[in-house]
């Protein structure tokens, strides 16, 4: 079938052309949008997953309804090595543009707390090339947002900025993915801010996306964060969901699925989303012709596997230093008689005795590869791979070192 054609479009990140499965969620945002326009109390939301489920664009599908209503908006992308202050005084900074308050002067009175809260992060001593220059004329604010505790700063921007927002009748909306990568002091801080702006009633919330670990990260923070969030479980797609993913975009180019094809297809990506548009764009390349049938899934399944093996697992495996890919290839080795179980969650004591060493003395390897992203802990004493099928894709391509 033509390429040019192929409505597929396997990306980090990027939006497949029917989003399938989610409207729940997208539901269920409108409700918070409308709520807080009306002045209702709301909470801030948390999305978590595994990678390769559309965490990130459900969170932009979600961004993107709250700029249809008008909301100012901005996004950030959490890393273990950065603080908070600069990425969110970017992201509020966008917020604020797209408000479009009449008000100049209440605007450059936000945007001089949010310069202040901003730069207070390179200390009195810095040099000036190390200061934030983000655009915005205004002197920074003394006084406010600029103690160097961030916990009170934040507290007093988000204040300042929602205040703006209630002043339009609008709301601010901040979304931040790999949530799970903020350090404590920020997660705290943010906990904080968003308990504060919940009590007071402004029309500013926190949208985040992260791994399953995420809420306990919050609750370890701060004990009121269980209730603070709503959180919503994003996984694999159902089969009907998964069938209208391929089915919809092949519509569109006069182009079906026959209901062996769609078995198929769903048996060989388990329902993730990921794995959905990396197969279906290697199948349709190499159907002959329409209807797509489980004979041409068979044939291109080789290729989706390849691409999947060197884009989505292998350059996973590849940052792992070679205790670490050790680590993980004993992991893959207890979970094999777990059965299709996708994550392989198990025992660390169970990972220890496949290498033969005491747990304790793999400690460094296990908090590294959950520092980097590729396991994460969700009860004590056990852990799980945040690729799905990864247990599998190592125990067929991964020597350990």
């Amino acid at each position: 079938m033509d390429p040019v054609r192929n409505p597929y479009a396997p990306g980090a990140g990027q939006r497949p052309p029917e989003l399938a499965g989610r409207d729940e969620q997208l539901r269920a945002f409108d409700v918070v949008l409308e709520r807080v326009a009306r002045g209702r109390p709301e909470r801030s939301l948390v999305l978590t997953g595994l990678r390769g489920v559309g965490k990130t664009v459900l969170l932009n599908a979600l961004r993107s309804a709250a700029v249809r209503r008008g909301w100012g908006t901005g996004k950030l992308e959490a890393r273990p090595d950065q603080g908070l202050r600069r990425p969110l005084s970017s992201a509020l900074h966008q917020a604020i543009r797209e408000l479009g308050h009449p008000e100049q002067d209440q605007v450059d009175q936000v945007l001089a707390v949010l310069r202040a809260f901003a730069q207070r992060e390179a200390g009195a001593d810095a040099k000036l090339k190390d200061r934030w220059s983000p655009g915005i004329d205004v002197p920074a604010a003394r006084g406010r947002a600029d103690s160097g505790d961030i916990e009170i700063d934040l507290v007093e921007l988000l204040t300042d900025v929602g205040g703006l927002a209630s002043d339009v009748g609008k709301g601010v909306g901040v979304f931040i993915d790999e949530m799970q990568d903020l350090g404590p002091a920020d997660v705290s801080a943010l906990c904080a801010a968003c308990h504060e702006i919940s009590q007071s009633g402004l029309p500013l919330i926190v949208v985040g996306a992260g791994l399953p670990h995420l809420p306990a990260v919050l609750s370890a923070s701060k004990s009121y964060s269980e209730r603070l969030f709503s959180y919503q479980r994003i996984d694999r797609l159902s089969r009907d969901a998964a069938d209208r993913a391929l089915c919809a975009p092949a519509a569109e180019e006069d182009a079906e699925f026959t209901d062996d094809g769609l078995a198929a297809m769903y048996a060989a990506t388990g329902g993730y989303p990921y794995f959905i548009q990396a197969y279906g764009k290697a199948v349709w390349d190499h159907a002959p012709r329409s209807p797509i049938s489980a004979d041409d899934v068979a044939v291109a399944a080789p290729e989706a596997e390849r691409e999947l093996a060197v884009g989505f697992f292998g350059s996973r495996y590849e940052r792992a230093t070679p205790g670490e890919r050790d680590y993980l290839c004993a992991m893959a080795d207890a979970a094999a008689d777990l059965g299709e179980d996708p994550v392989g969650a198990v025992a660390t004591a169970d990972v220890a005795a496949v290498l033969g060493k005491k747990p304790q003395s793999l400690s460094p390897a296990r908090d590294a590869l959950l520092k980097k992203g590729l396991i994460y802990s969700g009860e004590r004493g056990r852990i799980a791979f945040t690729v799905p099928h990864f247990g599998r894709y190592l125990r067929d391509h991964a020597d350990p070192a």
